[in-house]
């Protein structure tokens, strides 16, 4: 089995994390995951990255947790692969299969309506994926749904405060006969336990975006509490 956590912040790429990405990439390795997506908060989310600078200086900023997660992933023989969450006034997605060279030359890519980005992002090979969808937070202000713009949905995110969160999502998924992912929305050392089991290695970014499209058999991870 193939343990893979879908959904981790940097304290490079995203204010609201509290460990970086070399931290992270240890802490996954020490919990017997097999291989970690660093999914930082993108250009109009909760970015670490000043929005003031030039688009090749912020991309190169914003993957800094990746780059750094990786490098400490090949000393400790653990996988890290790219992605990043988006927001649309509070409403996230998360995208895989793509990388940074792709972002360096899609500067548009922050002004795409949820439309756009999902037919820019599939004509490219990539998947989107709504995360946490019924989430309730105070710095939530509603809860939006897009079936018909997702690849798939974040059905258990072990980073939700309540169980009946994920349930929702579970139920909206199956309703629209949409793949359901899993992921923990790390944000620091105190890992939740979240991701998913594949039957067989995931190789990259594109094979796991292959692996949502396929519908690729695995198994989604939850803590104990939920």
């Amino acid at each position: 089995m193939y343990k893979l956590e879908t959904h981790a912040h940097t304290m490079e790429g995203s204010a609201c994390s509290h460990i970086r990405g070399a931290d992270l990439c240890r802490a996954y390795k020490k919990a017997g995951y097999n291989g970690l997506f660093i999914t930082d908060h993108f250009y109009y989310g909760n970015t670490a990255v000043p929005r003031t600078l030039p688009w090749e200086e912020w991309v190169h900023r914003f993957c800094l947790g990746y780059h750094h997660a990786r490098e400490a992933g090949r000393k400790l023989g653990l996988d890290v692969f790219f992605g990043w969450e988006s927001s649309y006034y509070g409403i996230d997605f998360l995208i895989y299969g793509l990388d940074e060279n792709w972002l360096l030359s899609h500067p548009q890519v922050v002004d795409w309506s949820v439309e756009e980005q999902f037919f820019e992002i599939d004509r490219a090979g990539g998947v989107v994926v709504q995360a946490h969808p019924f989430r309730e937070a105070s710095y939530l202000p509603r809860i939006q749904l897009y079936p018909d713009y997702v690849h798939a949905i974040e059905g258990i995110n072990t980073g939700n405060a309540k169980p009946v969160f994920n349930r929702r999502a579970v139920e909206f998924a199956r309703q629209h006969h949409l793949p359901i992912t899993g992921g923990s929305d790390t944000h620091d050392e105190h890992l939740s336990g979240g991701g998913m089991l594949f039957f067989s290695p995931i190789r990259g970014g594109e094979d796991f975006a292959r692996a949502i499209r396929d519908r690729r058999k695995a198994l989604i991870l939850k803590a104990e509490t939920l």
